[in-house]
């Protein structure tokens, strides 16, 4: 709370409905006007990413939510999209998920049987 109240006393017009994050003149951020209201590019360089997009981070963000195991359903919410084949593009296939699918139906198999499946082989 300390970094935004003091964001707002430096950035945020006055009053209830100024905007948290504004473009140049105190108007909305906006696509085309983004990259050059909060110097990205400078940005990104500083912190040694250069070529990252905004929108990276929010495919990240949304990557690593669909990795918690989340309802397709939480995610179109949550990501804001009408649409399930929206939704699906963060939801990428992984070798972590692959072996953590896998050891899921093995403790599955292994509380059914009594046993591990391992040790039948």
């Amino acid at each position: 709370m300390p970094a935004l109240v003091t964001h707002l006393g430096k950035y945020a017009a006055e009053g209830p409905h100024a905007l948290v994050f504004a473009g140049l003149n105190g108007q909305p951020l906006r696509r085309s006007n983004f990259n050059k209201s909060v110097d990205w590019h400078a940005a990104v360089d500083a912190v040694g990413v250069p070529g990252l997009h905004l929108h990276d981070l929010r495919h990240t963000g949304n990557m690593l939510a669909a990795a918690t195991g989340a309802s397709l359903k939480d995610l179109m919410t949550r990501m804001d999209h009408d649409s399930p084949a929206a939704a699906l593009i963060y939801q990428h296939a992984s070798a972590e998920a692959d072996a953590a699918i896998a050891d899921a139906i093995n403790a599955r198999l292994t509380l059914h049987f009594g046993s591990s499946t391992e040790d039948s082989a």
